[in-house]
């Protein structure tokens, strides 16, 4: 009897309490019990809105305390400190006042996202100024500063809340267990998408219905989701690219080559596939979440990319930061505090005051640039503005020179496009000719391999480029072929894969050391992509990876399946008989159980 009670305790401890090794994770069992239990409960509640919402929100509290232990306690803080301060500025009248309010808010909110995102960074940065030596420390004891699981995401919904209010577009939620739901509720807490007070408040109070089609859609989501998750991106993972970047220069620069591409593929089955399960999980429950993925590398340039890719934060970005700071129509005074802040920070991270200089003379050239055309200064602060909001969208991800640089090469990307669009098919030919040859005589000329790279891709780019004027001139006509979407879509995808080079050396590092080891990772790849290849083992290299190709190539071919392809075999699935559908997910659950890893991979967003 002492045995069984043993058992049923330690159970009950396990079911009850956090364990930080083993945080509960959508690929889990256990979660999937966790929501069969809450399931039960919902289904009791759903027709009483007060007990369900309320039932929901508890549910909600629970599953981020077996995600990330005491920071639960981080969680309420914002929670009622958001609700409480919306409802104050909505009775105030004086503008000043209600100013005060909202930057006070956001200053709560973006300072708790700094003390745990940027406190090292901060910290360096002041005793190497001012010579002092601060030392960081963690307000729950711990021996490093830890970054709660979501921080971001339910931090960046608190400050479109209480902004959204200051506006006057949304009013401030009446019931502190709705608003609580609002910003706990479990699918989407941890990983997005970032939902608006708008989008979501409305759904507390509907009737619940979930039609026999929606259920068949959302456990199509659902299944979608593990799929992308265990199968493409943690095989993709454990199989080749983790080891990559673990260690570069043990790998030849076909394997660093294709850990790239493999990793450009995996962070978007790794994201979107918990946006999937997310998707479905809220769906069941009868709440609708934002669309936060359209097939991104789709994308025709790196602009459309970012309208297709993490949706929700690129719409925040454009809402919060882009348009405040003038947006298309003019440089504000932000706009030149994030100039210096970015220069600034820059030169800190690089340890190189250089930067700051450069950045400077670029802003200051720019700037008389813009003062001596006023036919272009709406495009010029247009593209400073962008710039900006990338660089920032890069710290966002951690106080890394190696994001810095990621958000910088999609800025760039996007201003290049802007520029390139504007110009015809000859001028185009014509530079990237000459930019092909000065990479070239780089290459000959100052010997490197970061040159032998770009050189050999300049060349595949200008040969597309007069393949594309040679059709256009043939034709004799502008029109879009289908061999020019295909190409910018491929090249879109090569630029965005180069870029996350940058952004994958900077993640999963402890935050005191992830600056120069994440720029020794990205230059050791770069180096041995860009040094001469051995030919003549490449096919042996490329076989030894068979697995891992052939299902990056699957990944991708599913992936750029037209949509209305994709949305007649979601429709097809959901119109299946229950007991098809049952036999369909036993089938899939198997499939996934092939490829389960003996340690469970997190969330990649899980970090940020």
């Amino acid at each position: 009897m002492n045995g069984l009670a043993q058992i049923v305790t330690d159970f009950l401890h396990n079911l009850l309490s956090f364990d930080q090794a083993h945080p509960l994770l959508f690929t889990q069992f256990y979660f999937w019990a966790f929501f069969a239990l809450v399931f039960a409960g919902f289904s009791l509640l759903h027709s009483k809105t007060l007990l369900r919402n309320g039932y929901l929100f508890a549910a909600s509290l629970f599953f981020y305390y077996k995600t990330s232990g005491v920071f639960l306690l981080l969680l309420l803080f914002v929670i009622v400190y958001n609700f409480f301060a919306a409802k104050v500025l909505h009775r105030l009248r004086k503008p000043f006042w209600r100013n005060f309010v909202l930057v006070l808010s956001i200053v709560v909110d973006l300072g708790i996202l700094a003390y745990f995102k940027y406190a090292y960074f901060l910290v360096d940065f002041a005793n190497n100024l001012l010579g002092l030596s601060m030392v960081v420390h963690d307000i729950f004891g711990a021996d490093a500063i830890i970054l709660p699981v979501g921080i971001s995401f339910f931090t960046f919904q608190a400050v479109s809340y209480v902004v959204d209010v200051k506006r006057g577009t949304i009013g401030p939620v009446e019931k502190f267990l709705d608003f609580g739901f609002y910003l706990s509720f479990f699918p989407q807490l941890v990983a997005g998408p970032i939902v608006r007070a708008s989008e979501f408040i409305r759904q507390l109070h509907r009737p619940y219905n979930l039609s026999r089609r929606w259920f068949g859609i959302a456990v199509f989501w659902i299944m979608n989701g593990l799929v992308k998750k265990i199968v493409l991106s943690d095989y993709l993972a454990v199989n080749l690219a983790d080891r990559v970047f673990e260690n570069p220069l043990m790998f030849s620069g076909f394997e660093n080559l294709a850990a790239l591409f493999c990793y450009s593929l995996q962070v978007y089955a790794d994201f979107s596939g918990y946006t999937d399960i997310a998707t479905g999980v809220a769906l069941l429950m009868g709440f609708y979440l934002p669309q936060n993925f359209n097939s991104p590398y789709k994308a025709v340039n790196t602009q459309q990319f970012w309208r297709r890719w993490h949706m929700s934060l690129s719409r925040w970005l454009r809402d919060y930061l882009y348009i405040p700071l003038g947006g298309n129509r003019n440089a504000s005074a932000g706009t030149y505090i994030i100039i210096a802040l970015v220069a600034v920070t820059g030169s800190f991270l690089s340890g190189s005051w250089l930067v700051a200089l450069a950045v400077g003379l670029i802003a200051a050239g720019i700037g008389l640039w813009a003062w001596m055309r006023p036919d272009k200064r709406k495009l010029i602060t247009t593209n400073i503005n962008s710039m900006n909001t990338m660089l920032l969208g890069g710290l966002w991800h951690g106080a890394s020179w190696n994001f810095m640089i990621w958000g910088g090469l999609n800025g760039l990307g996007q201003v290049i496009y802007k520029v390139w669009t504007g110009h015809t098919m000859l001028w185009k030919t014509v530079v990237i000719s000459l930019v092909t040859l000065i990479c070239y005589l780089l290459s000959r000329f100052a010997p490197a391999p970061v040159w032998n790279m770009f050189f050999v891709w300049t060349l595949v780019l200008c040969a597309g480029t007069l393949v594309k004027a040679l059709v256009r001139k043939v034709r004799g006509c502008a029109e879009e072929t289908w061999f020019s979407r295909a190409w910018d879509v491929l090249q879109t995808f090569v630029f965005i894969t180069f870029t996350r080079l940058f952004f994958r050396s900077g993640s999963n590092l402890d935050p005191a050391l992830a600056n120069e080891q994440a720029w020794n990772t990205a230059k050791n790849m770069v180096n041995q992509i860009g040094s001469s290849w051995d030919l003549h083992i490449v096919p042996t290299m490329a076989w030894e990876h068979r697995n891992v190709l052939i299902l990056f190539v699957l990944g991708m071919i599913i992936h750029w399946l037209p949509e209305r392809f994709k949305r007649r075999y979601r429709i097809v699935f959901s119109r299946l008989p229950l007991g098809l559908m049952a036999l369909a997910v036993f089938a899939i659950i198997f499939l996934i159980y092939q490829f389960i890893t003996a340690d469970l991979q997190s969330f990649i967003y899980f970090q940020f």
